[in-house]
């Protein structure tokens, strides 16, 4: 059911134009907190060590695996004992966006034009336990993460898709004894690896960002279990995991700032406590009993109603873009979803006013009416289903036009959403509010974050056999250009068995092709070009509806150091060197 907003909430929505257009937030009371000042710069700043850190979340993640993961939130996190070759400088906004050498010590050498791909470790790097860190270790990573899908099924599969092909189908480490791998990544010493491709790819830098390149050594690897003992190549270490209750990291005695100019090791511990209720995470957070909400999605609307009308508290509030899109999914394999008509009358039915409402109204985002969004390079303004209102109502004229002659006559559909998202239920409710006008009866079905793309909404078959028609999601970028946001979301070598984000199951040859053309183009303007007609032919095909260029309203501790909101990891905090102040 539907938690309806109170009206001290619609009060605040509406009035939040004042946060966002100008007004500083700073306390009448004398304090100098400033709304927003996350997003302009480092908030806090300080090398000040010790205490103890503590983030909560309201689900528990998928996993810790580095390479078994696609939450930004873990992206994000997990570079506190995962060094990835390359990752961002920790920065305000935009600049949070600039890439730098992690576990590499420089940006990748290409040659052939940008078909092979050299990387060059830091030296005297170890891991937890002391063992040195190899090249060797890096590549099992990448094999593991991406060539042992019936193993590890989440992340994204880039390396399997545009690595050159080795004769014979390699099957991943597990199944693959043959300790030469995947002839595709050399190894020639210990410090040097090289990626062979199968065609141009310009951002590679961008794609060994992601986690699925910190170094797992083969003989600590456990398959599924790994992420109960991850091998720590960062500055902390796990001392204990409760699966779905509790993490506790410490200071990796192996860890050397010499090898590593990006992390400051300031906490003497981080705890992470899961499945806390949001309302409870924002209570705490003003009370100082967690420093950071783990999820980056920002306090429920009840705190949000009080934040924003609390001339004291607001400027303690961060309202940010992130290269996010709150949206609807429209799953092409399900009857009658499976006809471009029927798909159009869905665009125009779903009230995306009330949708943004439900979403925590224009503070949580701008109506959106694009798939690329507006903080990405490449974005350019159109709208192919404009919507009419009469007063408050939405005009359903082209919506029962569309639906007509698409010929469905009254369905009946599931719609799916995360159950520890509150405004995503409130927005499915709207959405299905919104169809039964045109004669679509949509039910909902909710599911735990951890597991809504592992074992419900991002498996295909699931979907198929439940009636799935619709499914809310929120995307947010890979990496800070138009492939890392539209890649896996709408190009059909994406799809996949189990993990899928690709949850329309778009297989557009047109927009494949482009997709490939555009990573090829060694021309950021060219490339940028393309993404927009991406955009464009993705709309075309309505196979989701955007609802809004989502932003997250986060509470900014004062007894946290170094807060700075950052749109590499979708405008959450940057959790790389968070501390605590005494």
């Amino acid at each position: 059911m539907r938690r309806s907003v109170p009206v001290a909430a619609i009060a605040a929505l509406t009035s939040a134009a004042l946060l966002l257009s100008g007004c500083s937030g700073k306390s009448k009371g004398g304090g100098s907190a400033e709304a927003n000042a996350a997003t302009k710069g480092i908030v806090n700043a300080s090398d000040e060590k010790g205490g103890t850190l503590t983030y909560a979340m309201s689900d528990a993640p998928e996993s810790f695996d580095p390479g078994n993961t696609y939450y930004v939130y873990i992206w994000n996190f997990s570079r506190l004992y995962a060094r990835p070759l390359t990752t961002f400088k920790p920065g305000p906004g935009p600049k949070g966006n600039v890439l730098t050498p992690d576990l590499a010590e420089s940006m990748g050498k290409a040659s052939d034009n940008n078909t092979t791909w050299t990387y060059k470790l830091r030296k005297g790097l170890k891991y937890d336990d002391g063992k040195p860190i190899t090249s060797k270790d890096v590549k099992y990573a990448v094999e593991r993460s991406n060539f042992s899908r019936e193993v590890l099924s989440l992340g994204p599969n880039y390396f399997q898709t545009y690595l050159k092909d080795n004769e014979g189908g390699y099957k991943g480490p597990y199944k693959d004894k043959n300790p030469e791998g995947l002839k595709s990544i050399e190894t020639p010493d210990d410090q040097t690896i090289v990626f062979h491709l199968k065609q141009p790819f310009a951002e590679f830098d961008y794609l060994v960002s992601a986690p699925q390149t910190a170094p797992v050594p083969r003989a600590r690897d456990k398959g599924a279990d790994y992420t109960k003992d991850v091998a720590s190549s960062g500055s902390y270490k796990f001392e204990s995991y409760e699966e779905g209750k509790k993490v506790v990291l410490v200071r990796n005695p192996h860890w050397s700032a010499a090898t590593d100019p990006l992390r400051k090791q300031l906490p003497d511990k981080i705890v992470l406590n899961m499945k806390v209720a949001q309302s409870t995470i924002d209570k705490d957070l003003k009370a100082g009993n967690t420093l950071v909400d783990m999820a980056g999605r920002g306090v429920d609307s009840q705190t949000q109603a009080q934040l924003l009308t609390d001339s004291k508290e607001k400027g303690n509030t961060d309202n940010a873009l992130g290269q996010r899109l709150a949206y609807v999914a429209i799953n092409t394999k399900v009857a009658p979803f499976d006809k471009p008509e029927c798909r159009k009358a869905v665009q125009y039915a779903v009230d995306k006013k009330a949708a943004q409402t439900a979403l925590g109204g224009p503070v949580r985002g701008d109506i959106a009416t694009t798939f690329l969004p507006t903080d990405l390079d490449g974005y350019q303004k159109f709208d192919l289903y404009p919507q009419k209102y009469n007063g408050d109502a939405l005009d359903l004229t082209e919506a029962k036009k569309h639906w007509q002659a698409c010929g469905a006559g009254n369905v009946s559909t599931t719609i799916t959403a995360r159950n520890d998202r509150q405004d995503e239920v409130d927005a499915a409710t709207s959405v299905v509010n919104s169809l039964k006008k045109i004669g679509v009866n949509a039910k909902i079905q909710t599911y735990p974050s951890g597991k809504y793309f592992s074992d419900y909404a991002g498996v295909p078959e699931f979907t198929k056999k439940n009636n799935v028609g619709l499914m809310m999601m929120q995307w947010g970028s890979d990496y800070p250009a138009g492939f890392g946001y539209l890649n896996q979301v709408v190009n059909g070598k994406a799809i996949q068995k189990s993990g899928n984000t690709n949850l329309s199951e778009l297989d557009d040859p047109t927009i494949n092709k482009l997709l490939n053309d555009a990573i090829a183009n060694g021309d950021k303007a060219q490339r940028e070009k393309i993404y927009a007609e991406i955009d464009k032919k993705t709309m075309e095909q309505a196979v989701i509806v955007p609802l809004t260029y989502f932003k997250v309203l986060m509470y900014r501790s004062p007894k946290a150091t170094n807060l700075v909101s950052t749109s590499a990891y979708s405008g959450e905090y940057d959790y790389l060197n968070i501390g605590v102040k005494k």
